[in-house]
């Protein structure tokens, strides 16, 4: 089961990437426009897609993993290696705050006052949120890297 679930969270590193690239991109070339607008629509799969990043990566963290069983056996001791502080600490903590971004990002867009507003505060909040889940990205030749497609 920790295999499909590690794989699973792997590939879908991907929707999250291309989603929140396009939902930032949009949010730099496209003018709000209501609910039918290319920016509320890649922020919808933006956030559905790191939603569901989030839930198997949970499951990964405080069920499945036997490297977070392991880290939280000696947390104190986790701490000096930066390999599993990466894990216990860095990764999570800087997805959950990506997650939130995006969620308030959205919130406050739909309550700017004007079009401007609105994509002012979903830039912010969106690159925001992409540079966070850029950084903290396991990618390869990092210390605590994976391959880019786990199989």
């Amino acid at each position: 089961m920790y295999t499909l679930v590690l794989i699973l969270h792997s590939w879908l590193r991907w929707a999250v990437v291309v989603t929140g690239f396009l939902a930032t991109a949009s949010t730099f070339v496209a003018r709000p426009a209501g609910a039918s607008d290319p920016t509320d629509r890649w922020g919808l799969f933006f956030m559905a897609s790191l939603d569901l990043q989030m839930l198997v990566g949970l499951a990964l963290y405080f069920v499945l993993s036997p490297t977070t069983a392991a880290i939280f056996k000696d947390f104190g001791g986790a701490m000096t290696d930066p390999v599993a502080r990466f894990w216990a600490v860095e990764h999570i903590s800087a997805m959950l705050l990506a997650v939130v971004l995006v969620h308030v990002g959205r919130v406050l867009g739909r309550k700017a006052a004007t079009p401007a507003k609105k994509r002012t505060r979903l830039m912010v909040c969106f690159t925001l949120a992409m540079l966070l889940i850029l950084a903290r990205t396991p990618w390869p030749g990092m210390t605590a890297g994976r391959p880019l497609f786990h199989v």
